[in-house]
């Protein structure tokens, strides 16, 4: 049985943030759970996988976000509990269906996760999605610690039926990604089929209905604000003269700089926990009790802002103060220092912080870059795609996904990005707007997510391009989650379609398709060169499952590579290909057994015919 299935209530576990908000789901009696995986989402709902597996909850990973709120929009209208999970840029995609949705609200409860992820550890922006709940009109809930994840889960559900609003639960990478003990509670049962009632003028917004849907949400909002008052996660600690306003992991931050810096007398900590709407009296009235206010939060002035106009509202005039030159900035995430340094800065507390660890004669750790893993099908791909555009003035549009890490040279193959899907579209604004040939880079799983609107309109409109797919057959990069491509029964699951790239691309009309076999080098350059040289629209599918995904299948290995003394220390393997196989010893080229996949691309570029497989069992460098 899946650990998270445990009806023990009262027992204590250790989980992972992103296990506590799924087990907080489960006791809350969720019955249809959709996402499009991201970081940092993505072990949510491999969890909900795991357990739909074992259980009558239903799980699907949509093809992108949109979709995934769609789904669960149509299930909570029928009266079944849902939940979609995404990460913060996820909801940019799913922000179409999101704000008609406050319009028409739900039946059962609803929650939708937003994973932001200050920092970026693995995306392209660092956006505060709190403003989505302003943007929308909808409640918003944080979470600060792992155990209370788990129970705001419960609570957002049923603040979504008492409102008949969609809830949006928003969480940063530090609670997803961490771990703790966590007090488990009862399971309700879960209602795995409802019944819609049909009621058009309510549930279809056009002009007309939808105005007058526009009032209902505002009335929501003003039963929202009420329960913000009254909620348990708006907390209030301490009776000081200074004030803290504070929220999500900060919280943590300010309790332990508090403790550490000696001022629990001194200071009145507001952590807000139901974030849209804002409990207006509620901060108000712990304005009027300080003298002067310091706001910790990750992101943007969302709370500042507020505070500083529910202030004035008030009549107070006291300081209020967050991000500026001389304290907390917009950038990245917060760490306990930080924020132990600027509350003292902030009132005017002496402080010395602790001395560094000399770590003079410690020699400095090696960098690594992020990088394509060793055998990996992009680089090879990547490489042929040079070698056949060689000569040509050339712009390379990339997407989302493993393959944006061939930005790095020696393979420089990404000029420009946007978001996911936005290669096939920019690549025919490149194609139209400057005398270059423009070769566009996605995957598998970002091709089905929004990469298809921007072929069509290629074809539409006859732009003269090559669009590379790079069909690895999984979704890799956010932990090997299936997409539409993927051939369910590798993972002996069954009850599942499979939709062709090939068969799609044909479909839409494009004249010229190749698919290629990249680890077949000469073939895949005379192919790409062929594409390249058409005059219109072409595609070139680049087939081969990511090394990481056929190795967790068990598929049949190949046999690793070795340099031999035929090697006249050229170096173009390492130059070109940038292997994480290949090292340097003694001056000679080297490649690590144990990290190759025997892709046989290295022995295909080099001009010496220097590399051979390794003939016996024993592994040799």
């Amino acid at each position: 049985m899946h650990k998270l299935l445990t009806n023990q209530p009262g027992e204590r576990m250790l989980l992972l943030g992103n296990e506590a908000i799924a087990r907080g789901a489960i006791e809350a009696g969720v019955a249809f759970t959709s996402t499009y995986p991201g970081t940092p989402s993505s072990e949510l709902s491999l969890n909900f996988f795991q357990i739909s597996k074992e259980s009558d909850l239903y799980f699907e990973y949509s093809t992108n976000e949109k979709v995934s709120v769609e789904v669960a929009a149509a299930a909570a209208a029928c009266g079944v509990r849902s939940m979609a999970m995404m990460k913060h840029v996820g909801l940019n995609v799913a922000a179409d269906s999101l704000m008609t949705l406050a319009y028409v609200g739900v039946k059962g409860g609803m929650v939708i996760l937003t994973a932001d992820d200050p920092a970026m550890f693995s995306s392209q922006n660092e956006q505060d999605n709190r403003y989505y709940a302003k943007l929308s009109g909808l409640p918003m809930l944080e979470p600060s610690t792992v155990d209370e994840a788990r129970a705001i889960v419960a609570y957002a559900f049923d603040l979504s039926e008492k409102l008949q609003e969609p809830v949006l639960l928003r969480t940063t990478t530090r609670i997803n990604h961490s771990s703790g003990a966590v007090t488990l509670g009862e399971i309700r049962p879960r209602r795995t089929k409802g019944s819609f009632t049909k009621d058009p003028l309510n549930l279809v917004p056009v002009p007309a209905v939808a105005r007058r849907l526009h009032v209902k949400l505002l009335q929501n909002l003003a039963k929202a604000r009420e329960l913000s008052e009254q909620s348990a996660f708006n907390i209030v600690e301490g009776r000081g003269r200074w004030g803290i306003l504070c929220n999500g992991v900060s919280y943590n931050y300010v309790k332990d700089a508090v403790a550490e810096l000696n001022i629990a007398g001194e200071v009145t900590i507001l952590r807000i926990g139901f974030s849209h709407p804002l409990p207006v009296r509620m901060i108000q009235n712990f304005l009027k009790g300080c003298e002067k206010v310091l706001v910790v939060e990750e992101g943007e002035p969302y709370l500042e802002e507020s505070a500083k106009t529910y202030a004035q509202e008030a009549g107070l005039t006291l300081p209020i103060r967050g991000k500026a030159p001389d304290l907390f900035s917009q950038l990245y995430e917060y760490d306990p220092a930080m924020v132990r340094k600027h509350i003292a800065a902030c009132f005017g507390l002496a402080y010395t912080p602790p001395a560094q660890v000399d770590l003079s004669d410690v020699p400095p750790l090696p960098q690594r870059p992020p990088t394509l893993c060793a055998g990996c099908s992009h680089r090879a791909t990547y490489y042929e795609v040079r070698k056949a555009a060689e000569g040509l003035d050339t712009v390379f549009p990339s997407d989302i996904g493993c393959y944006t890490l061939g930005l790095l040279p020696p393979l420089s193959m990404a000029d420009y990005l946007l978001c996911m899907g936005s290669s096939t579209g920019t690549v025919g604004g490149f194609s139209k707007a400057c005398d270059r040939k423009v070769i566009s880079f996605i995957g598998d799983s970002t091709f089905f997510h929004s990469g298809i609107p921007g072929l069509i309109n290629a074809v539409f409109n006859n732009h003269d391009l090559t669009l590379v797919i790079l069909d690895n057959g999984i979704t890799a990069m956010t932990g090997h989650q299936p997409n539409p491509a993927v051939d369910m029964a590798q993972l002996k699951l069954e009850g599942y379609g499979r939709v062709s790239i090939e068969a799609v691309v044909r479909a839409i009309g494009v004249p010229h398709v190749t698919v290629i076999k990249p680890y077949k080098v000469k073939k895949s350059i005379d192919a790409i060169k062929e594409a390249v040289a058409f005059k219109g629209v072409s595609v070139i599918i680049s087939q081969e499952l990511c090394v990481l995904y056929a190795n967790s299948l068990k598929l049949p290995r190949r046999k690793p590579f070795r340099v031999s003394d035929k090697c006249r220390n050229h170096r173009d393997c390492m130059d070109r290909l940038a292997c994480p196989a290949f090292y340097v010893w003694e001056d000679r080229i080297k490649i690590d057994a144990n990290l190759c996949t025997g892709c046989a691309l290295c022995a295909q570029v080099c001009p010496e015919n220097a590399i051979l497989p390794v003939k016996d069992a024993a592994k040799k460098g």
